[in-house]
């Protein structure tokens, strides 16, 4: 393809992301799977301009705004060509009606518009330091609080792209034997800072097509999530259920980690998720995992298996404001419910499956959010209405598990992008209080044991 063509496909792209109620990385898959001419170099490409322009939303619709322009597709690739990618008005304005593939020529407006962006640079000094962290109104606020006078470094990490993290299965491989397989695909990867099982890859290869990931030895998972997996602790032959399971990321990790002993049951309203996670666990070699779809966080088969579980797994719906790296366009379309419908969900959600979790059992709350709402404040006003569960400290876990140096500090474990190099995840570790016997249980066996000492006594 040549320049102007793909500047063509990159707008037709915007445009179909623009109008189409489903997230970026979907419409675009389903975009290049329509168009199997576009070559594999062209396809990068113009998914990487893309993904860049989604990026720069918030600052290129300040300049569109600034010029009095709308912030068409075609205004906002304009616009990146020279603000962002530093090209000269009239080399841009020359991609326009070039070719039979170019986009069409500019009307006098969109010329007008290239001729005062020309020489200026993505930011400016009076560019609101929201608009320039990329941050949308309705999360100004909450993320200010979270993350105090570190807004500004945390947000600008948000706008990096995410890098490509693999964990290894350990029911197939370790760290070695990945690392070396990998190679044998021409694939680079080291070990993650934070995650025992993490490998972390260099570029973005066609892992589908590589055969540690098609013979099960790895998946792709951020760290992040591993190291919530691993906060769960799980042990070989307990019973534990993951209970918004999704596509199964932490469900396989999960099962992995009680190396295929005992039982995991993977729980989800959406039972297309789960039947499509079965490949994976099939893929995985895991054969502890059972899938259970649910009408609702109230289904009738939490309260039939009420206190049955060693550890249960509450990975809430939530904002996602902790994944924005690889969903830069969720900043600005709300494809789901809101904040505010949100934390009374993960509310419920929270209270229902508290159910599931035997006296001395583990309760893990999970999110990729950053937002204390969905977080901190969720955790606090679950244990002033469940005064049976405790929180266990995320050092005590690490402790515990012999896992080393805890990548979080304080009684939650709080990963973000800058500190950590991970999405930002939220986990907090709650246990819930062995149950005393009653008295005269107590009773019966103290009087037990007495007369099994007398007895010893006299023989």
């Amino acid at each position: 393809m040549t320049p102007a063509a793909r500047l063509q496909a990159v707008i037709d792209l915007l445009t179909e992301i623009d109008e189409t109620p489903r997230p970026a990385d979907a419409v675009m898959s389903a975009y290049f799977r329509s168009r199997r001419y576009i070559g594999s170099k062209d396809r990068t490409a113009v998914a990487q301009t893309a993904y860049a322009i989604l990026r720069r939303h918030a600052r290129l619709c300040w300049w569109l705004e600034r010029m009095g322009h709308p912030p068409t597709p075609r205004a906002r690739a304009l616009a990146n060509e020279i603000l962002a990618e530093g090209k000269a008005a009239a080399t841009v304005k020359a991609l326009f009606g070039a070719t039979k593939f170019a986009p069409a020529p500019l009307a006098p407006e969109e010329a007008k518009l290239a001729n005062e962006l020309d020489t200026h640079t993505l930011e400016h000094p009076q560019m609101p330091e929201s608009v320039a962290v990329e941050c949308p109104p309705w999360a100004e606020e909450p993320m200010r609080a979270a993350m105090g006078d570190r807004f500004a470094v945390e947000m600008r990490t948000l706008l990096d792209a995410a890098p490509l993290d693999l964990r290894i299965n350990p029911v197939k491989a370790n760290r070695e034997s990945a690392i070396k397989a990998l190679a044998r695909a021409r694939i680079t990867a080291e070990p993650t800072q934070w995650s025992p099982l993490g490998l972390r890859v260099q570029g973005r290869p066609p892992l589908g097509t590589v055969d540690a990931f098609k013979d099960g030895l790895v998946e792709i998972q951020d760290e992040g999530s591993q190291l919530v997996a691993l906060a769960v602790a799980p042990k070989p032959g307990q019973q534990v259920v993951d209970f918004c399971a999704g596509a199964g990321g932490k469900t396989l990790a999960i099962a992995a980690l009680m190396k295929n002993k005992g039982r995991v049951v993977a729980c989800d309203v959406l039972a297309g998720r789960l039947k499509r996670a079965a490949e994976r666990f099939r893929r995985a070699g895991l054969h502890n995992i059972e899938a259970h779809p649910l009408t609702s966080e109230r289904d009738p088969w939490v309260k039939r298996h009420k206190r049955k579980f060693d550890r249960v797994l509450v990975d809430a719906p939530c904002s996602g404001t902790g994944t924005w790296r690889r969903n830069p366009d969720s900043r600005w379309r709300q494809l789901g419910p809101g904040l505010e419908e949100l934390v009374p969900l993960q509310a419920n959600i929270l209270d229902s499956a508290a159910r599931l979790v035997k006296p001395g059992g583990r309760l893990v709350y999970a999110t990729c959010s950053l937002l204390p709402e969905e977080n901190e404040k969720q955790i606090a006003a679950f244990l002033e209405t469940h005064p049976d569960f405790t929180v266990m400290p995320v050092a005590e876990v690490w402790a515990e598990e012999g896992a080393g140096t805890p990548p979080a500090e304080g009684p939650y474990l709080r990963l973000t992008p800058a500190r950590h190099d991970t999405d930002g995840f939220f986990a907090a570790v709650m246990v819930r209080k062995a149950e005393e016997e009653p008295a005269e249980e107590k009773v019966a066996e103290e009087t037990m044991a007495e007369g099994e000492e007398a007895a010893e006594g006299e023989g």
